[in-house]
């Protein structure tokens, strides 16, 4: 497997401080998944991955912490690893896995 880092973002000029988590709470209730992802380092990281997981059917929720690597997503139902590291593809960073 190969690591690829996002050296699209902010992240590479310093700019960005290391954030809390970004949360994304659309309802609240549902499955509850943590996922860990390589790449991000910033609150922009959280964010970036947050909204694109968030955009998924189905998710109620998501809360993505850098200094973790950590992504905790809720659903009104489960929902196939592979769409979720779509999401995650298409922030720029990888989905390594479940935690």
């Amino acid at each position: 497997m190969t690591t690829e880092t996002n050296s699209g973002s902010c992240c590479g000029t310093g700019s960005c401080g290391t954030g809390a988590g970004a949360t994304v709470d659309v309802r609240g209730v549902g499955i509850t998944t943590v996922y860990q992802v390589s790449g991000m380092t910033c609150g922009h990281c959280e964010n970036a991955v947050s909204q694109e997981i968030s955009a998924l059917d189905g998710v109620t929720a998501v809360a993505a912490v850098a200094e973790t690597g950590e992504v905790t997503v809720t659903s009104t139902a489960a929902i196939d690893q592979e769409t979720v590291r779509a999401a995650v593809d298409e922030a720029g960073y990888e989905l390594v896995g479940r935690a």
